[in-house]
């Protein structure tokens, strides 16, 4: 009886040891014939750390505004804010709707939308050509940047007069207020990437024996992109805080203009409703600027994307 037990404990502890060995060291089961071994048990991997902003949240770039807009409106329902000091939303609408109607608005927003392309386009195209030939060029960086550095410290407020005095008080001054405050700021960012190419991206170059236009396309043109699109969001911003300035010193007509005359007579609400459509013309140009940037450039892995 004594060996019939002892047996039979024998089998069981060697059964035992059989299994454990199958399933090997810290529990990882053994693989059938074909299969893959995954040398790292489930409970010893380690996460990898999420270090970036994440997932992008869609339709981002409103929720800011429209969380503000919430507020606004709840302060004008609560009568936290003060309709004197600030109308609400809705007040701002009807007013547009009215001065729309009325024949007031329409054509104020044509001519400024005019000032703004046209002063725009000049500076746009003398920023990026200055900055391209400053920025390739030695002799162009000493004949070009000083006076560019010098500029940009110059305050266009401070500007005005001694352009009203060359150019009279019509739309030619104005336009060039504009185009000033627009190719500064793309000069410096398109000069600041051109000159921040890798030279080794230049040499490499050279030893392929490319050509002009090919080093242009293939190595200058992609490693500026990005500052050249940053230096376009800032233009376009600029041009309409120029266009706010301008429109409000001996002018005639334009949103500016429309927005003066109504302080005047202490119309809040259509001061207001200016704003408002500065702040979505502004919006709105940097979003399109955005969406163009992400459709050139969507060859760039980073942060945002």
């Amino acid at each position: 009886m004594s060996d019939v037990v002892l047996d039979a404990h024998l089998k069981s502890r060697s059964a035992t040891a059989e299994t454990a060995e199958a399933a090997g060291p810290a529990g990882v089961t053994a693989a059938k014939p074909g299969e893959s071994v995954d040398a790292t048990p489930a409970d010893v991997r380690r996460r990898v750390r999420r270090l970036g902003p994440g997932k992008q949240i869609p339709l981002s770039r409103g929720i800011g505004p429209l969380l503000l807009l919430g507020l606004w409106s709840l302060g004008s329902v609560t009568g936290r804010v003060d309709p004197r000091i600030l109308p609400a939303p809705w007040t701002v609408v009807s007013t547009a709707v009215q001065l729309w109607q009325s024949g007031t608005l329409g054509p104020d927003l044509a001519v400024s939308l005019q000032r703004a392309a046209e002063g725009f386009a000049i500076g746009l195209t003398a920023g990026t050509a200055l900055a391209l030939f400053a920025g390739l060029s030695r002799v162009g960086a000493a004949l070009i940047d000083g006076n560019v550095q010098v500029n940009r410290a110059l305050p266009i407020l401070g500007m005005i007069p001694l352009f009203i005095l060359w150019l009279g008080i019509g739309e030619t001054f104005k336009i060039v207020i504009i185009a000033i405050a627009v190719y500064i700021p793309i000069y410096i960012n398109l000069s600041a990437s051109l000159s921040g190419i890798d030279g080794r991206f230049v040499e490499l170059a050279e030893t392929l024996e490319l050509s002009r236009w090919q080093f242009l396309r293939h190595v200058v043109f992609p490693g500026a992109l990005p500052g050249y699109f940053t230096g376009l969001r800032l233009g376009v911003t600029g041009s309409w805080l120029a266009l706010v300035v301008v429109e409000q010193i001996n002018a005639t007509s334009g949103l500016g203009y429309l927005m003066y005359q109504q302080a005047t007579y202490g119309l809040i609400n259509s001061v207001v409703v200016g704003l408002a459509i500065y702040g979505i013309w502004g919006f709105t140009s940097d979003l399109v600027v955005r969406l163009i940037e992400r459709r050139v450039l969507s060859w760039r892995r980073t942060l945002a994307s």
